[in-house]
């Protein structure tokens, strides 16, 4: 069997067209603009939490040395922890640094399920425009037999619709949408590590809860 046989630009219009407008319109403008984003996001360079420890070391130092009060907001080029650090020197409380932290993931995590959302919903339509193709290809079929060229084709057609809308699901949007899942859960994980990291770092450059409390009046002798 020869590649080009397998090929059939009619068929692959119905099932990879019909599969793309169908999800469109099912899922929204929004969510197949954030997949699409998403598998951009596939092609681009994994989040490093070493890069990032290394960018953030010099800036930790200076929280070390200076303390958080005397210590300037530092730009590393990832959003979330300059917010994050930011909010830290900002209210000079760990909690502030988990309260960014949280409010980013939360943000990744919903963009990330609309993505594998989208990408699913792909999945499971490809198979279904594949046999949309095939009936329409049945369809084309000559009556009363017709030419023997004709009908071959019409069948051709059928089959291959049904073959590009099992591939298109199967190996195309549904391995996608697992690998958009798998790098975010990656992701996070090192994010997380990079917050314990931040955290244990700055924590000796933290005032105390004692600190910021007044101190107490001194006591009152009691009379003899």
């Amino acid at each position: 069997m020869s590649p080009e046989t397998l090929f059939d630009g009619p068929s692959a219009l119905i099932v990879v067209g019909g599969t793309v407008l169908t999800t469109v319109l099912r899922c929204g403008l929004g969510d197949s603009a954030t997949a699409l984003r998403a598998l951009r996001g596939l092609a681009r360079r994994r989040f490093d939490a070493g890069l990032l420890k290394a960018e953030l070391a010099v800036h930790v130092q200076e929280m070390q040395q200076d303390g958080v009060i005397r210590t300037e907001p530092h730009h590393s080029g990832d959003p979330e922890f300059d917010e994050a650090t930011g909010a830290l020197i900002g209210t000079r409380s760990a909690a502030s640094l988990h309260a960014a932290h949280i409010a980013h993931k939360r943000r990744r995590a919903e963009q990330n399920m609309r993505a594998v959302r989208t990408l699913g919903q792909a999945a499971d339509l490809s198979p279904v425009l594949g046999l949309a193709g095939t009936l329409v290809s049945l369809s084309q079929l000559p009556s009363g037999g017709g030419e023997g060229g004709s009908f071959t084709a019409a069948i051709s057609m059928a089959v291959l619709t049904t073959l590009y809308g099992l591939l298109l699901g199967n190996m195309v949007f549904a391995p996608l949408a697992r690998m958009v899942a798998r790098r975010a859960g990656d992701e996070e994980k090192a994010r997380q590590e990079v917050l314990d990291w931040l955290e244990q770092q700055v924590a000796v450059a933290l005032p105390r809860h004692g600190d910021l409390l007044p101190s107490a009046p001194p006591s009152v002798a009691k009379r003899r």
